[in-house]
């Protein structure tokens, strides 16, 4: 595996600090930066009954219909639910039939319909959040995509967070991510790494391009807001995170401008 010494040059390749500048955001998906005041808001689980910020949580609302969907822009009027982004948990209360009593009294109501594929629409349109997001800040120029050029980047110091296809290989992985960590203590704060939890089949499919393996996000509030929404369905479909990439989503925008 590579580790911040087997990139000697990442230190020695690029200036200490960058020109501060304020990087053009893209907030027209689903609402602003995960790292704003309003998403910097708590919210209650149904499920645990704790409290915790509205980015690592999952809004539940009312449809027209009166079946109970998950609301991606947390805009839907009416009484909302929110759950944490744990799958294991929202199936165990499923299965003890727990889930329309908590939702029952979330909502003040109990004449809804709660959908038996709740869990797998619910895993899909975190995909697709995912996906639309990454769609959004590639033709905004903030989304970098293949290894040679997220390397180059990463030895300008111009990369917030690297991203990798869920089924990319270990020894791909590992060496952008080591860079990843040697230019980061060259900069004196943390580069995110993330393996996703989508496949390079969909990502290619998402954006246009051929087996799409590794990205690079080249601003600091478009790796903010991909961060948290790959977290999230990280969360929810049981995976791992990397590199403490939850709390990175907050502290990336903060690094960035400390960098100059």
């Amino acid at each position: 595996m590579a580790t911040a010494s087997s990139w000697p040059h990442a230190r020695t390749g690029l200036p200490m600090r960058r020109t501060r500048r304020r990087m053009e955001t893209n907030d027209g998906l689903n609402g602003t930066a995960p790292d704003t005041e309003k998403d910097g808001s708590q919210r209650r689980c149904i499920l645990t009954g704790e409290s915790a910020p509205r980015s690592g949580l999952i809004r539940l609302a009312l449809g027209p219909d009166g079946q109970v969907a998950a609301d991606w822009s947390e805009r839907l009027p009416g009484r909302g639910a929110w759950i944490s982004a744990d799958r294991s948990l929202f199936a165990s209360v499923a299965a003890k039939g727990r889930l329309r009593g908590a939702l029952a009294r979330a909502f003040k109501a109990n004449n809804f319909s709660l959908p038996d594929d709740l869990e797998m629409r619910i895993v899909r349109g975190l995909e697709q959040r995912l996906l639309n997001r990454l769609g959004l800040e590639k033709r905004a120029g903030t989304l970098i995509l293949g290894g040679d050029r997220v390397r180059e980047a990463l030895a300008k110091g111009k990369i917030f967070a690297v991203l990798h296809a869920g089924d990319a290989r270990p020894d791909g992985t590992d060496r952008l991510d080591g860079m990843a960590r040697a230019v980061g203590e060259s900069l004196g704060e943390d580069i995110p790494h993330q393996r996703l939890a989508i496949g390079r089949e969909a990502l290619s499919a998402a954006l246009g391009r051929d087996n799409v393996v590794h990205m690079g996000l080249t601003d600091a509030g478009a790796a903010a807001r991909v961060l948290a929404d790959a977290v999230r369905l990280a969360g929810f479909v049981g995976e791992e995170t990397t590199n403490d990439a939850a709390d990175s989503a907050t502290m990336v925008a903060l690094n960035a401008a400390e960098r100059h």
